[in-house]
């Protein structure tokens, strides 16, 4: 039953541990919950903010209108041929469980997604990526409710336009719709992608060869390496990867090679660009392990900005734009958040 609360904390509902407050509040356990809520006159008119996991939002101040929490549940294997499993979950589901569930399951293409943070529905807003895997890769639908209406409308791959931590959910359709369910086209046969970043060395010190390699090998790996190099919210405030990997033109990259041999790029298929990995820059700049008061920039993951504890929301984003400034000015790249700000 949908339950509307007034002057509600909001720093048990984001990884940075922002002190703010939301005017209003509701959680969405069912669709039926936001139509009811369409209904609402004395809402109407309020301004909203949909809340996942809260693990890739900035909060720079109190929200003054309704923050929604989604918290539809549910995981259901909808049907399967000869080749694929096809999975849907509530966009309420925690991520990371989920692909544990269908790990367990031998539910192979989510492995290497394993431990990020967030929610089900957040992830094809923001095509989660991680180790040479990206959720449009593994993505069939989702259901999502029309913000002025209430409708349920069924979206295609097609539909989502997916991009680099892109969707048209954040552009084209921002602010529209809100994701109730996705459905996942999962493969029985495992293709494994263990060349990305220290998977394989990872898989190599874990004991695991090419004869017993498996998704839970791989998922295993992917844990013990994001724990290594990243911070843990309940310990230190974050949201994991602040900016967003720069793609540049491939005579820029050339370029700067010249200059730093040791820059590591990724070239785009089909394309004349590169990517090229932004915590390096951050590094290279001198950010790695920065404090101002309880601001900061991680010491073992420059991309990571962290709240050390009483941190304002206007204080990380000061940090955040001095960072972007100094790549700037050394590399003449410009870096742009990966994380909401509102």
């Amino acid at each position: 039953m949908l339950n509307v609360q007034s002057n509600v904390s909001l720093k048990p509902y984001n990884t940075f541990g922002i002190h703010a407050n939301a005017r209003y509040w509701a959680e969405i356990q069912d669709p039926a919950d936001f139509q009811t809520l369409l209904h609402l006159n004395e809402y109407v008119a309020v301004p909203k903010l949909i809340l996942g996991g809260g693990s890739n939002l900035l909060l720079t101040g109190d929200f003054e209108g309704m923050v929604i929490r989604m918290n539809i549940q549910g995981i259901e294997l909808v049907r399967q041929d000869e080749r694929h499993y096809w999975v849907k979950a509530g966009a309420g589901v925690n991520w990371h469980e989920f692909v544990m569930y269908c790990v367990k399951r031998g539910y192979a293409g989510l492995e290497n997604l394993s431990l990020i943070p967030g929610t089900v529905g957040a992830a094809p807003m923001q095509n989660i990526g991680a180790y040479g895997v990206e959720i449009e890769q593994v993505f069939e639908s989702l259901e999502a409710l029309n913000r002025q209406t209430g409708e349920i409308r069924t979206f295609t791959h097609a539909e989502c336009q997916f991009g680099y931590r892109e969707s048209v959910f954040k552009h084209d359709l921002k602010d529209q719709y809100i994701i109730t369910s996705v459905t996942f086209q999962l493969d029985k046969t495992p293709t494994f992608h263990t060349s990305y970043g220290a998977i394989a060395e990872t898989l190599a010190e874990m004991g695991v060869t090419d004869e017993t390699l498996s998704i839970k090998a791989v998922s295993d790996a992917v844990i013990r390496i994001r724990r290594s190099k990243l911070p843990d919210p309940a310990e230190i405030g974050n949201a994991g990867s602040f900016f967003k990997n720069p793609e540049i033109p491939k005579e820029q990259f050339e370029a700067l090679r010249v200059e730093w041999p040791d820059m590591p790029g990724y070239p785009l298929a089909d394309t004349n660009r590169v990517k090229v990995p932004a915590g390096w820059l951050i590094e290279r700049c001198g950010w790695k392990g920065h404090r101002t008061g309880d601001a900061g920039v991680h010491a073992r993951q420059a991309l990571v900005l962290v709240n050390y504890g009483k941190a304002t929301g206007h204080e990380i984003l000061a940090l955040a734009h001095e960072v972007q400034r100094s790549v700037g000015e050394k590399f003449g790249i410009t870096i742009n958040p990966e994380v909401n700000l509102v």
